[in-house]
């Protein structure tokens, strides 16, 4: 049995911080999990708090029962903090209050910590000078825990219905990163400040997900096509069971640019690994992730109406109208004279997930990487093991809804992001990380 509740000093810095750690403290399951192991909060209470429908009532309710859990639930938490890539929270709750009160004028207006975040389109009817002014009300950072593996009965009971996902390795991966501009043909472009860190974050995962990974920052235009078509022609392609291709730049709807201010077309990207162009990778799945604005419009978000919390939101199904009748498919499907043809469309097994909705920005933090990028880095660690993809990108979806910067230069102040996917997937996509069947 826990003793009475917390020291005062302790319980005097979670109310002084409690405006603060509502706004950006992320609680997660592994942030739970670890109070749980520390026999701070029980399992029901676990459950309460991550029922709550947003991110900051999770906090709150957490920050509600922690002064009651007994004198050693204050240096748990920080120590959850640390384990969970929070120590800027863990620093602010320990710092004397000498100083505390020295620094409280400072900290209503900007916080040093706080991440900044920048759109990743052209900034052309924003002046610069407003990049420096923008900070964000959350400040998470990419989570490190190791992806966590599947288990055997998991594989056996899903693997008939899937695509098959036992190579060793599972497939090759392509990140290309473009960071800084060239200033003379692109003066338009400012650097992806952030950017460096989502690529090395993307790296991270998908190598633990047993991918081959390689990292391209800084092409042009032509640099970024020349690169996909190499790739494209790997011939290890054939001994694995999927790709991975991430692109992340600055963009606009239907394209992103290089260094040098030159746009490569998605589409054109999309058709290169279609079942013509890329017939290693026929019958595979081809999984890309675009972190790239898709327009210029802010989204400053909207009251919510009293009713119903929504917790997830729909996924966006969209077609490439008009691509997959062109072109002399047969000519380039050439496959071993004796067997009888099967004809595919010319584009399936793909599925895409863009940081951003048609005609919006996409946020960026300078500091902790893109909300996109980190969303979906903690949702394959947490969650690969036994959820479908597509059902990844709408969890994806659901914890960016909850995200809020601040940014002076928008209307209201206040910015949203809202990412979406597209899928010609035809079978459950399970990436079953760690596991490797016996035969």
């Amino acid at each position: 049995m826990l003793e009475c509740g917390m020291l005062e000093r302790d319980s005097r810095a979670l109310r002084r911080r409690s405006a603060i750690l509502c706004k950006q403290l992320v609680v997660d399951e592994l942030l739970i999990q670890s109070l749980q192991a520390d026999d701070i909060l029980t399992e029901s209470m676990a459950e309460s708090i991550l029922a709550e429908p947003t991110s900051q009532k999770r906090s709150w309710r957490l920050l509600l029962l922690l002064p009651k859990r007994g004198p050693r639930a204050f240096s748990s938490f920080c120590s959850a903090l640390r384990d969970t890539e929070q120590q800027h929270l863990c620093d602010l709750l320990t710092q004397s209050p000498e100083k505390d009160g020295k620094e409280t004028h400072v900290e209503r207006f900007v916080d040093s910590s706080l991440p900044l975040p920048t759109q990743e389109g052209i900034p052309a009817k924003r002046a610069r000078t407003h990049e420096s002014m923008e900070f964000s009300l959350d400040a998470d950072s990419p989570i490190n825990t190791p992806v966590l593996p599947c288990t055997p009965d998991f594989y056996l009971s899903h693997c008939q219905q899937s695509y098959r996902m036992n190579s060793s390795p599972r497939g090759f991966a392509l990140v290309i990163s473009n960071v800084t501009f060239d200033p003379c043909a692109a003066p338009d472009l400012d650097p992806r400040k952030g950017g460096e860190v989502d690529d090395e974050v993307l790296r991270k995962v998908f190598t633990e997900l047993d991918y081959l990974v390689t990292v391209h920052r800084d092409l042009t235009a032509q640099g970024m096509r020349t690169c996909i078509e190499n790739f494209c022609r790997l011939p290890g392609h054939r001994t694995v069971d999927s790709c991975v291709v991430c692109l992340l730049s600055h963009g606009v709807e239907g394209a992103i640019y290089g260094t040098d201010g030159q746009l490569l077309q998605l589409d054109w990207v999309f058709e290169a690994f279609d079942n013509a162009h890329c017939p290693l990778l026929q019958n595979k799945p081809k999984m890309f992730f675009i972190q790239a604005c898709r327009g210029e419009e802010m989204d400053c978000g909207v009251e919510q109406l009293d009713g119903p919390v929504r917790t997830c939101s729909p996924s966006c199904e969209q077609r490439d109208a008009g691509r997959e009748g062109q072109g002399d498919a047969d000519s380039r499907q050439r496959g071993d004279m004796g067997r009888p043809r099967i004809k595919l469309p010319q584009r399936s097994d793909m599925i895409c997930g863009f940081a951003s909705l048609k005609g919006t920005a996409a946020m960026r933090n300078t500091k902790k990487g893109s909300w996109f990028i980190q969303e979906l880095n903690t949702a394959f660690r947490l969650h690969a093991r036994d959820t479908h993809l597509a059902d990844i990108l709408v969890q994806v979806n659901s914890r960016i809804k909850e995200r809020e910067g601040y940014a002076p230069g928008t209307a209201h102040h206040r910015c949203k992001e809202m990412s979406e996917f597209t899928s010609s997937l035809c079978k459950d996509l399970f990436l079953f990380p760690k596991y490797q069947p016996q035969y």
